[in-house]
């Protein structure tokens, strides 16, 4: 005797492939944890100080605006460790950046 296939037996195989499809999608649309996340890439300065004094400045560091900051960032690295962020239009950056560069030519 024939089983007579009922209308949730007849569901059940096409209910499958589109889950197995859903899930396929979502796989193939997530990044794999090798490529860089473009989220991660933002300025590091929020905020700015307008100068440090340059007795209390270890290095500095200028970062060119690029994909991951539309703006210029000069960290300085202090003796005591912390790094602070200084505005690069301020008149008194300027003059450190200049003071730390020359610095480096005399040696």
């Amino acid at each position: 005797m024939a089983r007579a296939a009922t209308p949730a037996a007849s569901c059940a195989p096409r209910l499958l492939r589109a889950a197995l499809l859903l899930l396929l999608l979502v796989a193939a649309g997530r990044p794999s944890t090798a490529a860089p996340v473009l989220g991660e890439l933002r300025c590091q300065c929020f905020q700015a100080l307008q100068g440090v004094h340059l007795k209390n400045i270890q290095s500095v560091k200028v970062t060119s605006p690029g994909p991951h900051c539309d703006q210029t960032e000069v960290i300085a690295t202090l003796k005591n460790g912390q790094e602070a962020c200084l505005n690069p239009t301020a008149p008194m950056v300027k003059k450190i950046i200049d003071k730390m560069l020359n610095q480096g030519d005399t040696k």
